[in-house]
């Protein structure tokens, strides 16, 4: 480490942190308390800690490295609140963090509340496998998700789900984050009710407490079922079979809101990475992706995201694919109704991303090119397992003409299937 501490950048600091600890080594005190005090109330060195760092160490789904994130962000959370000590955050955690049975009386919970995994894929992957159990293993308690209105948009048309709103930002500073993660105590440790945590960046991925122990449940998902390569969402199964007796839960979305379609078949496009630009297969792959969906001669609904750089760059790519005048629709709204689109179309194309998830869910074939993935094991847990045949494309080499051949007989191979 050359220089002082405070001539460092923040991802540099947070670079340095996170590589001795794939290292197993340990890390700089001082350097790390430098991060999360600058974390406090500045976006830019927030975003570096939990991108870099965070992401970091939870990604590889590696019990050492679960246990290592809580031994650090314990200690990020006593820099920031003196109020709290490493010990007794490290002390629960490992408390909470072991898996056990549900053994109360399931008519006398009135309240399930169950957080949000922030990101809509894994609510769809995760959280919606946790709320289906939920509303089987509790019929009488109401059933609430905690989280964003996008979340609970892809579950506002069913009926046993309520929305208890709580806005996590991810482009807000430590203390803010963190401000809110210990406000859920208030509102969460009610009477005849119980938390179910998959896993949330609410709780921050359990160390918070929201409400007490004993009403408690945590999916620690890093490190569960370590010996396998299952997906996130076999092992979400397994984990609600052991603690609620439901081994059989499925993922699912109920989304209320509804785009207008017609009765001709059609394939549903996202060409989105969730600003992770390491998803994305360089041109020209996907106008040269478009072209090929074009020449099955199903129509495509292509969705441009959030807008700004990212719905600029599928408008590119659709204006170069060379389709005539309707071939290509043109998807500008929530992800929740692009959702419901998904859902009744003959075949999802797309990136590493919630529409895959959606995808899989419903039982819709889907292609799915997979890029960007930090080890083995993330690909692993997060490639879309449902019903419906599905096609993953593994990319180790991106270059977009390998991606193109590896990805046109796996297509073909989803439209010969009869529709």
């Amino acid at each position: 480490m050359s220089g002082s501490i405070s001539d460092r950048g923040d991802a540099e600091i947070a670079q340095e942190l996170l590589g001795c600890c794939l290292r197993g080594e340990a890390w700089p005190c001082a350097l790390l308390r430098e991060l999360a005090t600058r974390a406090a109330d500045d976006v830019a060195a927030s975003h570096a800690l939990f991108g870099i760092l965070v992401e970091g160490l939870s990604d590889r789904f590696e019990p050492r490295l679960a246990d290592v994130y809580a031994e650090l962000f314990s200690e990020v959370i006593a820099t920031v609140f003196p109020e709290w000590t490493a010990e007794e955050l490290i002390a629960r955690y490992h408390r909470v963090r072991q898996p056990r049975r549900f053994q109360g009386d399931a008519d006398r919970v009135e309240s399930v509340y169950v957080l949000s995994r922030i990101t809509l894929g894994a609510d769809i992957a995760v959280t919606s496998l946790v709320l289906d159990a939920a509303k089987r293993r509790f019929p009488r308690a109401q059933v609430s998700l905690v989280g964003g209105n996008k979340s609970y948009g892809l579950f506002d048309a069913d009926s046993r789900i309520r929305h208890l709103p709580l806005s996590y930002g991810r482009r807000v500073a430590l203390r803010a984050r963190l401000g809110l993660s210990f406000g859920l105590h208030a509102l969460l440790a009610r009477p005849a009710s119980i938390v179910i945590d998959p896993d949330s960046r609410l709780s921050q991925l359990g160390l918070v407490p929201v409400c007490a122990a004993e009403n408690y449940y945590f999916f620690e998902g890093r490190s569960y079922g370590a010996g396998s390569d299952d997906s996130l969402k076999k092992l979400t199964r397994r984990w609600l079979g052991e603690t609620f007796d439901v081994p059989d839960a499925e993922a699912y979305i109920a989304p209320r809101e509804q785009v207008a379609t017609g009765a001709e078949p059609f394939i549903a496009v996202s060409l989105g990475v969730g600003e992770n630009l390491a998803k994305r297969i360089a041109d020209p792959f996907e106008e040269q992706l478009l072209r090929a969906l074009l020449a099955t001669s199903l129509a495509l609904w292509v969705d441009t995201g959030p807008g700004g750089e990212e719905a600029a760059r599928v408008r590119r790519a659709i204006a170069r694919c060379g389709a005539a005048e309707g071939q290509v629709r043109v998807f500008e709204g929530s992800f929740a109704a692009f959702a419901s689109l998904i859902a009744r179309s003959r075949l999802y194309v797309g990136y590493d991303s919630a529409g895959q998830h959606a995808a899989a869910a419903c039982g819709v074939p889907a292609l799915c090119i997979f890029a960007g993935f930090p080890c083995a094991r993330f690909f692993t847990r997060w490639r879309p397992t449902g019903p419906g045949p599905i096609e993953v494309v593994r990319v180790e080499n991106p270059d977009p003409a390998v991606v193109l051949g590896q990805t046109l007989p796996a297509l073909g191979r989803l439209i010969a299937m009869p529709g």
